[in-house]
């Protein structure tokens, strides 16, 4: 079988270890273990056995999870995964079939366009549109929606434009997908990351057939952990988890146990209220940098740590990229790996002097041209 190649993906694995300012990365800066558990944990640690675990995520951990969505979701509702990357596989799997229609946002983060294409699904893309703030135009998306369509696919806060899903736009995908009857698949691992503080709403629960899909890599600053979920109906996390049976097996059993103790209510608001400030300190550096630059203009995010900028000048996003890394030693990623030509996105999760060192030299490049 033949897969389209994950260019994103590529372009990051192949480079960001190789330049002087990688500001392609879309989190925040990692934490350390010493930073998120106490000196006790820390030791217990040292006398963990390294068992299998549970294949399905530990019930201490399913409960913290389920414990962020609400009253009505309980352990049986969570699946525990190898990041939110494995979750959005698992969707995509165990719900879809060749020939299979599924209407996709873009901008994104194509992992999903480029497996459902690769598998013989016919994508059908609907833009957010940036004069609506990035959001989906309600009547372009009801026309591409048909009785065919078996999963509607958006990514809230969505990557790589930072935008929040208004209310409006919200209820009516809710609608359409039950009226439908379809899935609604909602990636919604920079939930938490928002620049006000407040958490945006979630999807868990809105409809039978909806899956959310979160993490720990974005919002959290623990990449490293590589722990997602998926939270939906009881009979989906089991068809999933048989899935899962076939690909990890389970997550690691140090991650679960660390993560189990992270996410109680106290430790997750402070990581939360840590991701809020940074992101509030660079975002002022960033659209300070901006407001001094005309060849390219940022949307404001809301929520993440990236902003996609839009390129004001006559060159396509790869040439831009590739130009800025080869010549500037700087790493950011193309509009066009995202869906949309035209636009670079820029990350700023990364520490202040290392995120003004990388805007330097993507100031000096703009100059050049």
């Amino acid at each position: 079988m033949k897969f389209e190649q994950f260019q994103l993906e590529r372009n990051q694995s192949l480079f960001e270890n190789e330049v002087d300012y990688n500001l392609s990365e879309s989190g925040i800066h990692p934490l350390k273990i010493s930073e998120i558990l106490t000196l006790e944990e820390q030791n217990e640690i040292l006398d963990i056995e390294l068992s299998y675990g549970y294949t399905n995520g530990t019930p201490l951990l399913r409960r913290r999870i389920a414990n962020m969505y609400g009253n009505d979701i309980t352990t049986d509702n969570v699946l525990i995964t190898s990041g939110s990357a494995e979750a959005n596989f698992l969707a995509v799997m165990t719900q879809l079939e060749r020939d299979d229609e599924i209407v996709y946002m873009i901008p994104n983060y194509l992992q999903i366009y480029h497996l459902a294409r690769s598998f013989n699904m016919n994508v059908k893309t609907v833009p957010l549109r940036e004069e609506l703030g990035w959001q989906w135009d309600l009547d372009e998306l009801k026309k591409n929606i048909t009785s065919k369509t078996k999963m509607i696919v958006i990514c809230n806060p969505n990557n790589p434009t930072g935008s929040i899903m208004s209310n409006e736009v919200m209820d009516e995908v809710i609608t359409i997908a039950n009226d439908l009857d379809c899935w609604l698949l909602s990636d919604e691992v920079y939930r938490g990351a928002e620049l006000s503080g407040v958490e945006c709403r979630s999807l868990a629960g809105a409809t039978d057939k909806t899956i959310v899909n979160g993490g720990l890599s974005k919002a959290y600053s623990l990449p490293g952990l590589r722990i997602g979920w998926s939270v939906s109906s009881e009979e989906y996390i089991n068809k999933a988890w048989s899935f899962h049976d076939f690909t990890v097996i389970n997550v690691s059993y140090l991650s679960d146990w660390i993560a189990s103790r992270i996410l109680t209510e106290e430790r997750r608001k402070k990581i939360l209220n840590r991701t809020k400030e940074h992101l509030k300190h660079n975002s002022k550096l960033l659209f300070d940098w901006a407001k001094e630059i005309t060849s390219i203009s940022i949307s404001r995010p809301e929520a993440s740590a990236i902003a996609f900028a839009k390129i004001n000048i006559p060159l396509d996003s790869e040439k831009f990229v590739f130009d800025l890394r080869d010549h500037y030693s700087v790493l950011l990623t193309a509009g066009k790996w995202h869906g949309l030509e035209g636009y670079v996105r820029i990350g700023y999760g990364t520490p202040s002097d290392y995120v003004l060192g990388g805007l330097a030299r993507i100031k000096q490049y703009l100059i050049s041209q």
